[in-house]
């Protein structure tokens, strides 16, 4: 008995220590994601909006972003982006025409990690704006994109979310994998070190000295 409890002290000391390396680990790898845009990704409004937004999970941060909002090769953004709440808000210069239109974003999530994607409406019809207006999408807009929203950790559908390169910043965590790894091996090496030990024991109960 007086083997057996120190071994049991060491194995819940080295699960413990796993425990909190893989704990450690977890918020390094869960970078900030689009839940939703605005217009919808594919959606068709019948306007152009006052302007398009990304929805997040977390607040980015309000340095380095950008947005480019693109018909017939042509950038309509108007101005620099605003991170309202956990929104990305890029206004759009009046007069845009009707088109397909291709977004293009990046941001620096609040992990410090720059992000990026795209997402792609068509307007049917021009802009009818004369002038700015407040964060978010036209009613038009807002309408079409209260679609199915993705559930935290997802990008909106169809959209790229990609941690922008150089992801090379977040290598994967061997060191993490290998003290595991060690930590494990030191778990059997306890328990057979204890075994041969209560073997001896046994041994010894079984052929005591004359």
């Amino acid at each position: 008995m007086r083997t057996i409890r120190p071994l049991q002290a060491a194995v819940v000391a080295v699960l413990a220590f796993v425990s909190a390396l893989l704990f450690a680990a977890a918020p390094a790898s869960a970078h900030d994601v689009a839940e939703s845009t605005a217009p919808a990704n594919g959606a068709s409004v019948t306007e152009v909006p006052a302007s398009v937004s990304i929805t997040f999970n977390n607040p980015p941060l309000a340095i380095g972003s950008g947005v480019t909002v693109t018909t017939g090769g042509e950038n309509w953004a108007d101005g620099a982006v605003e991170i309202i709440d956990n929104q990305a808000v890029q206004k759009l210069r009046p007069g845009a025409p009707a088109g397909e239109y291709t977004v293009t974003w990046r941001v620096v999530s609040s992990d410090s990690h720059p992000i990026e994607g795209t997402f792609t409406f068509t307007a049917t019809g021009g802009s009818t704006t004369t002038g700015g207006s407040s964060a978010g999408a036209s009613p038009s807009a807002s309408a079409t994109s209260s679609a199915v929203v993705p559930t935290a950790g997802t990008a909106a559908p169809g959209a790229e979310n990609n941690e922008s390169e150089p992801a090379a910043s977040q290598p994967f965590p061997w060191s993490i994998v290998g003290l595991a790894v060690v930590a494990v091996g030191l778990v059997i090496f306890l328990a057979v070190t204890a075994r041969k030990k209560l073997a001896a024991n046994d041994a010894e109960d079984d052929n005591p000295a004359e």
